[in-house]
This record gives structure tokens, sequence and C-alpha cells, in this order.
């Protein structure tokens, strides 16, 4: 069987590495063509266009690039003629996916969609074509299922990806972690702040500002993959502060607590019990637009799951140092700590079991033979 799969952004990557593993042990002459990242790539396939080349963050700075943007629409529209594959996959990334969809769709291509796109946090009203276009959908997070069902569209809950991607993991040795990376035997607070240009030039500087308040422990920088040192270095300066490259798992499971940018990492981190104060900033008119548009109580997956404030979120001008101060301080003593596990325990069993990429695997190749 031919499948074109359609992945943004570095989740995207490795939600998608995982289901074309397993696309490929369900389908032994599969043959498989996407827009992906590394892991992608890595697991074989060929790869049309990296996810680099369309890292666009926010509205203003989408409509900056759109021209951009309707090129690579194009591309991918005659790419997908000429391979005509089976069945065409998208994978989050509802700017860009949403749109092919719905010119797939009207050509007569098998479509699925694997973590949906976020229409319970704004502009419901795409589930519309969402019905219309998507064959199938595949959801990750408990709650989304039972939205969709209020718009009368059976959607299928398989649990979230990331349980597997954390408990396959080889467990990372704290000592040989800390003598490979030149670290030393204070506690580590992670920082991690996203894989876009643009949100690590707004969040990395404000975190880094607490670096001289914690003397008694070391600031890890998680670098995005999508990202060189280089670029980092700009905003790191002379501040005292370790730089480890594409190992946000290996840091994470040895940090004591960590600042995370809003977005998968938020669940990832929660996965690892490992204590955070969420952040996000945005520009200015991106930010205005979304806050008109979105209509959550939280941001981050991990109050969403759990339809509580178990993180605290610090929003656009809210992210500031003071602040940022006090919630650290917060999260690092042992009362307030003990809580937090409880509920990132509660947060995991909510979440399902393994094998999410298995079952949408299956299920797809099912649904062709």
């Amino acid at each position: 069987m031919k499948y074109y799969i359609i992945a943004g952004e570095a989740s995207g990557d490795l939600h998608g590495s995982n289901l074309m593993k397993a696309l490929f042990n369900e389908d032994a002459n599969a043959d498989i063509r996407f827009w992906g990242g590394d892991l992608m790539k890595s697991v074989g396939g060929t790869l049309v266009s990296h996810y680099k080349e369309r890292a666009f963050m926010g509205f203003f700075e989408v409509i900056m690039n759109l021209r951009k943007v309707l090129v690579f629409i194009k591309f991918c529209k005659k790419d997908i003629e000429k391979f005509n594959p089976d069945v065409i996959i998208f994978i989050d990334n509802s700017g860009f996916n949403l749109r092919i969809a719905k010119w797939a769709k009207e050509k007569g291509f098998r479509t699925n969609y694997y973590i949906s796109p976020q229409v319970w946090a704004s502009r419901a009203s795409r589930v519309k074509g969402i019905k219309r276009d998507i064959d199938k959908m595949f959801v990750i997070l408990p709650f989304e299922k039972d939205f969709y069902q209020k718009y009368n569209y059976d959607v299928e809950f398989v649990g979230h990806p990331l349980i597997d991607g954390i408990a396959d993991r080889k467990q990372t040795d704290l000592a040989v972690f800390k003598k490979k990376y030149n670290l030393n035997d204070k506690p580590i607070i992670a920082l991690l702040p996203g894989s876009r240009k643009q949100e690590i030039t707004k969040m990395l500087f404000v975190m880094l500002s607490l670096i001289d308040d914690f003397s008694n422990y070391q600031f890890v920088i998680a670098g995005a993959p999508s990202q060189n040192f280089s670029f980092y270095q700009k905003i790191i300066g002379s501040k005292k502060v370790s730089f480890i490259n594409n190992k946000t798992y290996d840091l994470l499971s040895v940090s004591y607590a960590a600042i995370v940018a809003s977005g998968t990492a938020t669940l990832e981190t929660a996965l690892f019990k490992v204590p955070q104060v969420v952040c996000y900033k945005g520009g200015a008119v991106s930010y205005q637009i979304a806050k008109r548009i979105i209509t959550l109580k939280y941001i981050s997956l991990v109050n969403l799951i759990l339809n509580k404030e178990v993180v605290k979120e610090l929003i656009q001008n809210n992210f500031n140092k003071r602040n940022l101060k006090k919630e650290l301080t917060k999260i690092l003593d042992s009362n307030f700590r003990e809580q937090l596990f409880l509920d990132y325990f509660k947060l995991e069993k909510k979440l399902g079991g393994k094998g999410a990429s298995e079952k949408v695997a299956k299920q797809i190749v099912a649904d062709l033979k």
C-alpha cells in the first residue's frame, strides 16, 4: 500500500516516526512518502519536505510568510497526485493540513487524521469541514471524543503516543549523564523554551534571568533539534547555563524542576513527573488575535486534561522575572511537590495505556484491506 503522511514541527515528527514504524510492521510492502523531519527520515520512506522549512509561529508570522505557505500547498497537491497514495494521513499541523484535506477529499483520496487539530480550543466551526473532509479521525486526548460527539462525529480515542515513547526508553543514569555533559552535583532545573525561533527568542531571555537567584541549582537548556547552538548563544551571552541539544527526554528524566513553553512539552514534563511552570509569550498581534478566538480556561495540556490548575501558567505579560521567580520557588518546595506528583499520576491514568501508534496503524491498514 502507498501512504502519504504530512506532519509539521518536532512533535509531529516524533509521532509520525512512531506511526511509520507501526505501519511498516503491519504492511511489509508499505511505500511511505512524507512531510516531516529527521526522526521520520530515520525510519525509512521518502522525505519530501522538512518541517524546518515551514516553522511559522502565530497569525502574524504566517501572514508575513503567506507566499511561501501557498507555494508549499501548491507543491504538496502536485506531489500527492503524482504519488497517488492509497491513503493520506494528516498529523496535527491544522493550518496546512486542513487545506490539503479539503482538496484531497474532492479529488477522491482516502483521508485519515492522527492527532486532532485543536478545534476544541478555538474556531469549533472547523468541525463541519473536518466531518466533510476526513474519513477517519484518531484522537489522543480523552476529552476530544466527547467534544466531537457533540457534533455527531464519531472519532476513535487511541491513547497518547507519548506514553509509549517515555515507557519504552532506556533509563538515564544521573551520574553518567552529568559526567557526559560536564554538569556539577547541583539539582537540575531544565529550561524548555520551545522549538521555533520566535518563541525561543521571546521566552529564553526571561528564563535565564533567574540564574543568579537560584545559585543552589544548575540550569540546563533543552536545545531543539530544529535549531543550531549559535542561535541560542546569541541569547545566552555570558550567562552560566549548560546547553544540551536534542536530548530533552534524557534531561527531563534527571531534572528536579522545569520551566516549559506551552505545548506538547508540558505533557512530556508531567509524564516524567517533573514539577514545572508553564510559560507562553507570543507576538503582540498574534496574541491579541488568539486571545479573542481561544475559548479555553487553560493553555497547558496538563491543566486541560485534569480540568483544574495543576501547573501554573504564566501567559504574555504575566510571564516576567518576578512572577517566574515566585512560581519556581513554589515548585521547589517539598510540600507543594507532593500534591503535584499525585495529580501527575491521575493525569497518566487518564491518558490511557500504551500502543497508540500500533492501534492507528492496524486500523488504517485494516480499512485499506
